[in-house]
């Protein structure tokens, strides 16, 4: 199954997406030029790991982030070939936005605050996806006066379902800056199995300059620091849990138990089923 993409344009930017494919593992959301965006899942289910928090979404829940780095992953368990996720985004920029709602986005001022954040959708969201998703397979339809109309129509639609006091509320929260703590990043992903790459990016970082700011703050490399706490994790886990050691290698974060039985008698000097016995 072939991953598939439909898009809108308007001012030469992307802003409204459909797209479907199969079930995969991880994949970074790329941003650019500041955009900010909200994801409807049509079909299937996935998650979405952010730098300090961890969605699960399904069919008929979405999420709203603004300009940060994040993570859309997915179990391939249980799930047949011919499955797949479909996903239909609109997406902001605050050119744009400012245009339409003649609104000086640098001259706000935000009281409310999150990063990124799930939204169930109701019926009002229901029928914009649903008109967005018609616009996007008949794209002779959207002149720019209707794509205007439909990106006006969602903030509104935004800001009544969250019940943000006004629509500009709505927009410079949507764009001020992000809020990452290093130390909460690192404890959030510690068992999720990431490359140094990925949690670098999660941090908005260079690989090199996370592995400095890591050693400034942990007193240790990335990778001996996580590899001993996803050990001492394991430990507790095989001490208060009736599971298997191939399932807890997992649920710590190793890709397979060889490499879990050596991390693990490297600290502790015996076998993970060895440990349990003792």
């Amino acid at each position: 199954m072939e991953t598939n993409s439909k898009y809108l344009t308007y001012k030469g930017q992307i802003v409204f997406g459909k797209q479907s494919m199969p079930y995969f593992d991880r994949m970074p959301k790329e941003y650019s030029e500041n955009e900010a965006c909200f994801v409807f899942i049509n079909r299937g289910e996935v998650s979405v790991r952010a730098p300090q928090e961890y969605i699960y979404l399904n069919e008929g829940s979405g999420v709203l982030a603004k300009c940060l780095n994040y993570y859309f992953e997915t179990k391939r368990k249980h799930r047949t070939p011919d499955e797949d996720i479909e996903v239909i985004a609109v997406l902001l920029y605050p050119g744009i936005i400012e245009q339409l709602f003649d609104f000086d986005l640098a001259s706000s001022v935000h009281s409310i605050n999150y990063d990124i954040k799930q939204v169930v959708i109701n019926e009002l969201l229901e029928n914009f996806k649903r008109s967005v998703s018609l616009l996007i397979d008949n794209p002779e339809l959207a002149d720019e006066k209707i794509i205007e109309a439909k990106l006006r129509e969602f903030v509104l639609l935004m800001t009544k379902s969250q019940d943000i006091p006004d629509q500009y509320e709505f927009l410079s929260n949507l764009f001020s800056p992000i809020h990452i703590s290093f130390k909460k990043v690192i404890t959030q992903n510690l068992y999720a199995n990431l490359s140094l790459d990925e949690l670098a990016r999660l941090c908005h970082m260079s690989t090199s300059s996370f592995k400095r700011k890591f050693d400034a703050v942990y007193h240790e490399s990335p990778k001996k620091y996580i590899s001993r706490k996803k050990i001492e994790r394991a430990a507790h886990l095989l001490k208060s849990q009736n599971l298997r050691v191939a399932d807890i290698a997992y649920d710590v974060g190793f890709e397979s138990v060889a490499t879990f039985n050596r991390n693990f008698s490297n600290i502790y000097g015996k076998s993970p089923s060895e440990y349990r016995l003792s």
